[in-house]
């Protein structure tokens, strides 16, 4: 083992120098402190180059981080915490902010304990400062996108079996709770019957996957109303854990409303709901394509005197006496003759 008693001052020069960190030295008894060469360097000074004053830190502070830099010394000097640790910004000579994060505490006090010096090192953070303010404006974004999509995000930890859902899933499954951290079998006992194995096993995503699962399904709320949703899922890898599958959630059940109003004002009639022209030749030509193996009966029906009613009594007559013939037939035919 090397002998730390060889380790000389141009050893441990050398060390903060590879290591880019910034020494300083306090001697409150002296009332100096002293700033190693790679702590000027790290703000553009050469060595020599700054007065070695106890404030001259904070001169170079800037002015929104300096109460909260004196009072992580101030707090450990009394003894509240066991060391100093902080962030802030120092001026760089070219007028820059440079974050460095503070680490120290007390090394030497006199005989009652009063502290006598303390020593610690600043480095350079800025690069991971500014990669947080990236990420920070992504994920603004990305929760803005969310909020204007009504899309919520759940996720669950396969290792501890926990299910969190965000503000925004819970109020889609009309959950009244404030706590993310639900029931790993709550989403279970909302589905739908005629949809729940089906969801359940795409829900089922295995861990390394990188494949993204989408569904639609049905849930039925407390309240009894049922609302159809729709679901991205995948699988996310985590570091020293089995992993969290993580999914979006979406409330489409107006969207599913408009559509099957679409598709109902495409195939029908608007006056009588009846089948229109296009959708009736349709439906024809499929049963007397299938003739051979299901009965067919088409009827045809004739209104006397129907023009005459729309001449006499105008046409929102002949619309009234046209919904009245169209409910008559739809009531006099079994369920499963109806079609559309």
């Amino acid at each position: 083992m090397a002998d730390d008693n060889k380790r000389n001052g141009k050893f441990w020069a050398q060390a903060l120098d590879r290591a880019h960190l910034g020494l300083w030295d306090w001697n409150l008894s002296a009332g100096d402190c002293y700033y190693s060469p790679t702590w000027s360097k790290m703000l553009g000074y050469e060595p020599g180059e700054l007065a070695n004053t106890p404030d001259l830190w904070l001169k170079l502070t800037h002015p929104d981080d300096r109460q909260r830099a004196q009072e992580s010394g101030d707090r450990h000097i009394a003894g509240l915490v066991d060391s100093i640790e902080t962030e802030l910004r120092l001026r760089h000579k070219n007028g820059h902010w440079v974050w460095v994060l503070d680490r120290g505490g007390i090394v030497e006090r006199d005989a009652d304990g009063k502290p006598l010096r303390l020593m610690g090192v600043q480095t350079d953070i800025t690069r991971q400062k500014e990669a947080e303010a990236a990420l920070e404006q992504v994920n603004v974004r990305f929760r803005l996108a969310l909020a204007a999509s009504g899309t919520g995000i759940w996720h669950h930890d396969i290792g501890t079996r926990k299910t969190f859902w965000d503000a925004r899933t819970r109020e889609i499954f009309g959950l009244a709770a404030d706590k993310d951290e639900v029931s790993a079998e709550l989403w279970h006992t909302y589905l739908h019957p005629d949809d729940k194995e089906a969801t359940e096993r795409a829900r089922q995503i295995v861990p390394g996957s990188n494949d993204v699962v989408a569904s639609q399904y049905r849930i039925i709320r407390r309240d009894g109303e049922v609302r159809h949703l729709e679901t991205l899922v995948r699988f996310v890898a985590d570091v020293g854990s089995a992993g969290q599958i993580l999914g979006t959630v979406r409330d489409i059940t107006e969207e599913k409303m408009r559509a099957e109003g679409l598709a109902f004002a495409a195939r029908h009639d608007a006056l009588t709901g009846l089948l229109n022209r296009s959708a009736f030749d349709r439906l024809l030509a499929e049963n007397i394509a299938m003739v051979e193996r299901l009965p067919l009966a088409v009827f045809y029906v004739d209104l006397d005197y129907f023009k005459a009613l729309n001449d006499y009594a105008g046409h929102a007559a002949g619309d009234l006496a046209l919904k009245s013939v169209a409910a008559g037939i739809l009531a006099s035919l079994p369920a499963s003759a109806r079609c559309g």
